[in-house]
């Protein structure tokens, strides 16, 4: 399958997934069982502002590529009206940052994968700050 030939949406579907398992397979390396409060722990990493906060560090330290950024805008830029719980802006980026994993996931999983884990680290920080 050619990434290349899927739109944005069909990139944030798969990315969202692709996203959401690698983050679920991190926090069981906690040590955590308990299936709420892994389900809590994993909503800092995958809500929307978290990943539309995510996105942002990644491009202001300069961590996308500006092929990754084309990708990221293409699923920005083709979400639809937004969800109740969060701004327009902050949707279309979080679901701009899930077609960026969708393509890389199908592309080049070690990418993907490297995004991931800085996106874990920075989210980590942030919330011991």
């Amino acid at each position: 399958m050619d990434p290349n030939l899927l739109n944005g949406t069909t990139l944030a579907y798969i990315g969202d997934s692709y996203y959401e398992h690698k983050i679920r397979i991190y926090l069981l390396t906690t040590g955590q069982t308990k299936v709420n409060t892994l389900h809590k722990m994993a909503t800092k990493f995958t809500s929307g502002s978290s990943q539309s906060e995510i996105i942002r560090y990644l491009q202001n330290e300069s961590l996308v590529t500006l092929d990754e950024l084309k990708i990221f805008k293409k699923g920005r830029n083709q979400s639809g009206p937004g969800r109740k719980n969060i701004d327009q802006t902050t949707y279309h980026e979080s679901t701009g940052f899930e077609a960026l994993m969708g393509y890389l996931s199908l592309s080049n999983p070690a990418r993907a994968d490297e995004l991931i884990d800085l996106s874990i680290r920075y989210i980590e920080g942030a919330y011991e700050k």
